[in-house]
């Protein structure tokens, strides 16, 4: 991949991002007020409908809710599978030197807040969410940046971007780990088998779409009652595509040649198609040509962008940040668990992305990003702060069972993410310069 190429990846990457975080905020409003609302008993009722089917004898079925949570957010997960992958391949994170600032950065990131909220909640059933304060929101950290316009050098973005899919990395990471009550070895085993079959029909049998995408609903399947997060078969299944192009380009020009060339030759029209069978199979191995060549992992990842960033994550926050705020909340609020979101979200990652890709630097083990100084790196930590999706998301699952403390952790999440959100800016707003320099 070229560097034009790579550039205009980012750019549209870039766009995606940044606009879906407007979409998302209006569902994040939408989601209080309606919980807040004379039809608040309309919201509760849509969430905990059930939706399933019969088979045998059995039912299956999930709440609307559970559904967006465990099947839409694994395809928002496979999303984030792929441009890992893609990073580790050919992007930021594809040699040490490159990689190394951003993943000191996102381990400082990790580390200290969840020391921090440790540390406000050492045990009982709050200690449980010492993964909440961990997690980046790359859609509106890079929302913010945009506000920002051309101001903010290409280098800074490029870093934030890498900084955030290595957090999202460790985050997937924890939640595998540690927010598994209960593993079911027997189903654990057969995903996995699964898995590797999925790896070899993609590659045997990669232009067969519908056996594909039916063996990666079993693998979600399989997951799933296994009793890891079923998000986390989006991030394994995308492990499994490829992204570069099964073809090397020569071969695709030379197969391109030799049978457009007996096209040709042939006077096609649309008329003798219908007649001449091997006119039909001449078009069909160009078009299958086609599909060798382009780069399926890449290709997903632009494609499934829209569809995370548009219908998925605004579904999420729908679902997921309705809060109702009552008396008794407020007047509980700020509790311990509040005190360990909001400063290890706010402080904590601060504190530790700066530092970490302080010391990254000035050991030498890594370069400060092109066209960056240490304020617009602090302004960028402090970006890091706004957790918002990803800390939601583990908030539901460290406190599934709690639901007054589920409450103050969004609530939490909420303030902290604004909070991290105007400090990013007005730090970067003063570090950045005034005018882009030419």
């Amino acid at each position: 991949m070229t560097y034009a190429q790579r550039k205009d990846l980012f750019t549209r990457f870039l766009h995606s991002q940044t606009s879906s975080s407007l979409v998302l905020i209006m569902a994040t409003m939408t989601a209080v007020v309606w919980a807040n609302s004379p039809w608040a008993d309309l919201y509760r009722t849509l969430s905990h409908l059930e939706i399933g089917t019969h088979f045998a004898g059995r039912t299956y079925q999930l709440s609307l809710d559970h559904w967006v949570k465990d099947g839409l957010m694994a395809v928002f997960f496979f999303v984030v599978g792929l441009e890992i992958k893609r990073e580790v391949l050919i992007g930021e994170l594809s040699s040490l030197k490159q990689a190394i600032l951003p993943v000191m950065a996102a381990v400082g990131g990790a580390v200290v807040p969840a020391l921090i909220y440790h540390g406000f909640n050492p045990a009982g059933p709050a200690a449980n969410g010492w993964g909440v304060p961990m997690a980046t929101d790359i859609a509106f950290a890079l929302g913010v940046l945009a506000l920002l316009g051309k101001r903010v050098p290409i280098g800074l973005k490029v870093f934030l971007t890498a900084l955030a899919i290595v957090d999202d990395l460790l985050a997937v990471l924890v939640i595998a780990l540690f927010y598994t009550e209960q593993i079911s070895i027997p189903a654990l085993v057969l995903g996995f088998a699964f898995l590797a079959l999925l790896t070899w029909t993609l590659r045997a049998f990669r232009h067969q779409a519908s056996m594909n995408i039916l063996l990666m609903f079993v693998i979600w399947v399989c997951i799933f009652l296994s009793g890891i997060h079923a998000t986390i078969a989006g991030v394994l299944i995308a492990m499994t595509i490829p992204i570069r192009g099964h073809l090397e380009p020569q071969q695709f020009f030379d197969l391109l040649c030799e049978h457009t060339q007996l096209l040709r030759e042939s006077e096609l029209t649309r008329e003798s198609m219908i007649n001449e069978k091997w006119q039909r199979n001449a078009i069909e191995k160009i078009y299958l040509a086609a599909q060798d060549i382009m780069p399926i992992g890449v290709y997903l990842e632009d494609n499934l962008h829209t569809v995370q960033a548009f219908l998925i994550l605004p579904l999420f926050a729908l679902f997921s940040a309705g809060v109702t705020v009552d008396k008794a909340m407020i007047d509980a609020f700020p509790s311990t668990v509040s005190y360990g979101i909001i400063l290890g979200l706010v402080l904590g990652k601060q504190l530790g992305i700066f530092s970490f890709a302080f010391l990254a630097i000035k050991s030498g083990l890594a370069n400060m990003p092109t066209g960056v100084n240490w304020g617009q790196l602090w302004g960028a930590a402090a970006l890091g702060g706004i957790g918002f999706t990803m800390s939601i998301f583990i908030s539901e699952l460290g406190f599934r069972d709690q639901a007054a403390i589920l409450a103050d952790a969004k609530i939490a999440i909420f303030l902290a993410s604004v909070l991290a959100a105007l400090c990013g800016y007005l730090i970067l707003h003063f570090m950045l310069p005034r005018k882009q320099k030419t």
